[in-house]
């Protein structure tokens, strides 16, 4: 059943994105996570929560499905709708992503879908944000970016074709059905390549401690973004130490703020979540970190290429 998200009477709407929880067993570090979320929710109030992906760090998990079901409660209980897709990590060990997806179905407030069956990955879906007359104002588009390359490149895995070619589908049918191109933000784990040139090449706000830990492989997920035309934005996660915005063509490559507290971390950077703050008919959006203290970063320092000023 399509399911379809709605801007709130003010012309307003909220996204808060999670990334990389590694929960384990609910120690004292998953517990830190899960005060961090609810103060987290609890100042930005959101629309809409998206955890983008290694929500639980699987081979350290005793029960995986358990451990699925704590990491996400406190969305779950704020009543908040909710979505996610994979990382690399969730399904490691314990656990397959359809038995993952059949656990999300579960929830009251869940909203992620296991999306076409002959499609590459468990979680390839689209949801609508509407505007308040009902026609499709945003499209947001959930992609699972895999774990691991079978490919002799080896390294991490790449978006499939199918998957592109889904996605262009799926974004001529919006135009087709609106009359015009639908803007879309696309959510997914694994950074692209052309996170690397947005950093190489442009101005990013923000931070970027490690390399960017993307495919060794380009199979052209960016070139049919810029090709359809509708695509404002993408939000990964994957690289704990990385959590900078650069445009590259017109279109935001962004990082999450790392929610949680296993697996490696950066010394002295705090943990927390990308928000992100849309308007009903107005183009783009705002984009700010709340981190699990409460406290706001705006204005994120801006790296700029050697020789630009």
């Amino acid at each position: 059943m399509e399911k379809r998200l709605v801007y709130r009477e003010d012309g307003s709407f909220k996204i808060v994105q999670f990334t990389d929880l590694h929960w384990e067993n609910g120690n004292r570090s998953d517990l830190a996570a899960r005060r961090g979320m609810e103060r987290v929710l609890a100042e930005e109030r959101p629309d809409l929560v998206v955890f983008t992906g290694d929500v639980i760090e699987s081979t350290a998990c005793a029960d995986p499905k358990r451990s699925f079901r704590q990491a996400v409660d406190a969305a779950e209980s704020s009543g908040t709708p909710w979505a996610a897709v994979f990382g690399n990590h969730d399904t490691e060990a314990g656990v397959t992503r359809e038995e993952l997806m059949e656990l999300q179905r579960e929830f009251r407030h869940c909203l992620s879908e296991r999306g076409p069956r002959e499609l590459t990955g468990v979680g390839n879906y689209v949801l609508r944000l509407a505007a308040r007359d009902g026609r499709t104002d945003r499209a947001l588009f959930f992609l699972d970016s895999g774990s691991y390359s079978h490919l002799a490149v080896g390294g991490y895995a790449a978006i499939a074709r199918d998957q592109i070619a889904w996605y262009v589908r799926q974004s001529q049918a919006l135009e087709a059905e609106n009359g015009g191109p639908v803007p879309a933000l696309l959510f997914f784990h694994i950074p692209l390549p052309e996170y690397k040139e947005a950093w190489e090449r442009g101005t990013c706000f923000g931070s970027r401690h490690e390399e960017v830990c993307c495919p060794r492989i380009n199979t052209g997920l960016f070139a049919a973004m810029v090709e359809t035309g509708n695509a404002e934005g993408v939000f990964v996660g994957h690289d704990h130490a990385n959590d900078y915005c650069g445009e590259l063509y017109g279109i935001v490559l962004a990082y999450g703020r790392k929610t949680g507290y296993n697996n490696y971390n950066r010394k002295g950077m705090k943990h927390g979540a990308r928000v992100i703050a849309l308007e009903e008919g107005r183009a783009g959006f705002r984009t700010w970190l709340r981190l699990n203290d409460g406290s706001v970063e705006r204005g994120r320092p801006a790296h700029r290429p050697k020789g630009r000023r």
